[in-house]
């Protein structure tokens, strides 16, 4: 082979892996998020899970990617170990179905349609219609893109597998070629060999891509491409061990069992074929091969390995638990580890990963205010490590997975991959500010309970009402946001209103009572500032519930301006209902209750707000004193 015929070869090859590469992508994301909610729900047994990760990886061309998921699952607590081996084992099995399609290039026949079925027929035609589509039109329709990208790489791959071809069918006669493959027919190194070309490409369907245009050569008999074949299968566990290195403790249990499947079946089929060929004889043991019978072996191997072992999920489990054992209990809401670099790989499923995170994060803004506000009758200095772990993992966590984001964004294709980014990023920002907010909260407590200020009994009971509205408005955000259901999300924005109606009420009476000397005016200040961080909580809770229903409205043109225009000004039979009944909850009950007035003289509320201004920005450190300006910011 001289020099020309070698670049041409590695031009072949590069052609053969960037062909493959962009019609799995186009796969992944035409498939989006639904395929891995689908591997999320349906692994309740082992014949399920495992049929499950046959047709994803069918769908998306890679058992890496199907494992990786199962890794971001395992990560999320969202699958189990146990659940998820079936998934692996069956992701062995559907990446078989890239050589049955190669192996359409043996197509031979005088038929017009069958000759058309011929990767050197068709190729030409899928690579134009995809160059058509994505250069030329440029389609702002995800879908349409999406299968030009497949067609696109499905024609790249077949034009290098001819190229393959081409350069490597000349070689059949040469006398060094045809040694080199004749020491394959040791198995442990033809298993070997196969191990390493996949761990160096990174996938075993394009490692047996190319075996199979090695076959054009003449050279490739079954005695040679049996091993190489079952060494593939143990070369592609290397990409599920790269996912997992930064994993939990049953991310790494499941690579260890994607290997020890590959090992097990490997060793199996060398104990069954070889034993029996030396007994039987094999007669096609040195009868050259086609791309055909290289693609059924590869399936045959998988499926048989799959079968014996299925039934063993369980004692795989427990040997990987056995091999890597728990060494430090880990606080399962403060997760960090499931934003895997990796899963960048496949967009959806980092995104998926990211929202569980920020579910995480609502859980725990959602825990401190529960804490703060207990406080408020009862202070329980045992509460504060949890207080302030909450804290450093909401700002921990606004940080990284901002940035998480924003590799996901450069990852995925069209707009609406921003949108679903973009949603989840705003929800990151709310839900860290509403946990400043619970901050803040403790801070006036703490300050309160230094300098000895105390609410009347009359604000207190007052104090724990608008406690009850925050508390149900954070529960329905929080609901609303982890099961993307505009439903409950639709509850948030006429809960937020009455709360807002709830503050004025509250400083209105809160007034009345300090001019009749009932509370003081440190107390009022107190008072303020708590109102104002709960109306700012209940702001940012109607936020996350609009970015829901944003992302669940079919117009591309939905407007957050419009939508609050039209709810509270004109407003839906359902809004208006809603809205009643929060009324009549939390507002109705506390404007009933009689309050003695003497003067009607608002003047001691100008000295309130002005007190509770420089308080605001001064002993509490809160981070905001213009609610109006940060509350149309956000909303923006």
């Amino acid at each position: 082979m001289n020099l020309t015929s070698a670049l041409t070869l590695l031009a072949g090859i590069g052609l053969f892996l960037y062909g493959m590469d962009l019609m799995g992508q186009g796969l992944k994301n035409a498939a989006g998020a639904s395929l891995e909610k689908l591997l999320e729900r349906l692994t309740n047994n082992r014949i399920k899970g495992a049929v499950l990760g046959t047709g994803v990886t069918c769908v998306i061309q890679s058992s890496a990617a199907t494992c990786i998921m199962c890794l971001g699952f395992i990560n999320a607590g969202v699958m189990t170990l146990t659940q998820a081996i079936p998934v692996a084992m069956g992701a062995n099995l559907g990446s078989t179905i890239t050589g049955q399609i190669l192996r359409l290039g043996d197509i031979a026949s005088q038929n017009i349609f069958l000759t058309m079925l011929k990767p050197s027929s068709f190729a030409p035609l899928l690579i134009a219609y995809g160059v058509i589509v994505l250069v030329f039109i440029k389609s702002r329709r995800k879908r349409i893109n999406n299968v030009a990208t497949v067609l696109l790489g499905l024609g790249i791959l077949f034009v290098g597998m001819s190229t393959m071809e081409n350069t490597i069918s000349p070689l059949k006669d040469d006398p060094s070629f045809q040694k080199l493959f004749t020491t394959f027919s040791n198995p442990l190194v033809g298993i070997l060999f196969g191990a390493l070309v996949t761990a160096i490409i990174q996938s075993s369907s394009a490692s047996v891509g190319i075996l199979q245009a090695l076959t054009s050569t003449g050279v490739i008999t079954w005695r040679i491409a049996i091993p190489v074949i079952m060494g593939q299968n143990i070369g592609k566990c290397i990409t599920v061990w790269l996912g997992s290195l930064n994993a939990s403790k049953d991310s790494k249990r499941l690579t260890l069992i994607h290997f020890l499947f590959n090992i097990i079946g490997t060793i199996l089929f060398s104990a069954v074929i070889y034993g029996f060929n030396a007994i039987f004889h094999f007669t096609f043991w040195d009868k050259v091969l086609n791309r055909g019978n290289v693609a059924d072996f590869h399936s045959l191997f998988n499926l048989v390995t799959m079968i014996v072992l299925l039934p063993f999920t369980n004692q795989l489990a427990a040997l990987s638990r056995k091999v890597i054992k728990d060494k430090k209990a880990i606080n399962e809401k403060h997760r960090l580890d499931q934003l895997d670099d990796l899963l960048l790989k496949t967009p959806s499923v980092a995104l998926e990963s990211a929202r569980k995170v920020t579910i995480q994060m609502g859980y725990a803004a959602k825990e401190n205010f529960e804490i703060v506000s207990s406080f408020l009758t009862e202070y329980d200095p045992s509460k504060i490590d949890i207080l302030e772990e909450n804290e450093r993992f909401l700002d921990q966590a606004e940080s990284k997975v901002s940035d998480y984001l924003v590799r996901i964004n450069n990852a995925m294709i069209g707009n609406s991959g921003n949108m679903e980014t973009n949603e989840v990023l705003r929800a990151v920002s709310d839900f860290e500010r509403i946990g400043d907010y619970d901050v803040n909260i403790y801070h006036m407590i703490n300050f309160d309970r230094e300098n000895n200020v105390a609410f009347s009994a009359q604000c207190m009971k007052e104090i724990e009402d608008m406690v009850e509205a925050i508390r149900s408005i954070l529960s329905t955000t929080v609901e609303a946001y982890e099961n993307r259901d505009r439903v409950i999300a639709a509850r948030v924005e006429p809960l937020q209103e009455v709360i807002s109606s709830l503050k004025e009420l509250m400083q209105a009476r809160h007034i009345e009572r300090l001019k009749n000397n009932q509370c003081s005016v440190q107390a009022g200040i107190s008072l303020i500032e708590f109102l104002n961080n709960s109306d700012r909580i209940s702001g940012h809770c109607s936020n996350i519930a609009i970015h829901t229903i944003r992302s669940l409205d079919k117009s591309a043109y939905f407007d957050t301006h419009d939508y609050l225009h039209t709810v509270h000004n004109e407003g839906t039979e359902e809004y208006k209902a809603l809205y009643h009944y929060y009324e009549s909850k939390y507002y109705e009950p506390m404007a009933s209750l009689p309050l003695d007035t003497e003067d009607d003289s608002l003047k001691p509320e100008a000295e309130i707000k002005v007190k509770a201004d420089q308080h605001s920005s001064g002993k509490h450190g809160d981070k905001e004193t213009d609610h109006k300006k940060k509350k149309k910011k956000n909303r923006s």
